[in-house]
């Protein structure tokens, strides 16, 4: 839990600021720091998306903190194939 916090402070961000950017409450959001609470997939997600990171990095799964590279996918769901 301290890379998520660890991630919060290197960009700036209060948890207040991570609840606007992500949706997940203030409260929750704290409880997920302190190890209170458990990600669920979707949060993990919205989180490595704003820090910029992985959801391996997250998990403590690997050490590095640069993020897969990601594919575009705005907008691909409504194309026809």
């Amino acid at each position: 839990m301290k890379r998520l916090k660890n991630l919060r402070l290197e960009k700036g961000y209060t948890q207040i600021k991570m609840q606007m950017l992500t949706g997940i409450d203030q409260s929750d959001y704290s409880k997920l720091e302190t190890g209170k609470r458990y990600y669920t997939f979707e949060q993990l997600k919205k989180i490595a998306l704003v820090l910029d990171t992985s959801m391996d990095y997250l998990a403590g799964l690997t050490d590095e903190k640069k993020p897969y590279p990601r594919r575009n996918v705005i907008g691909k769901e409504n194309r026809k194939q």
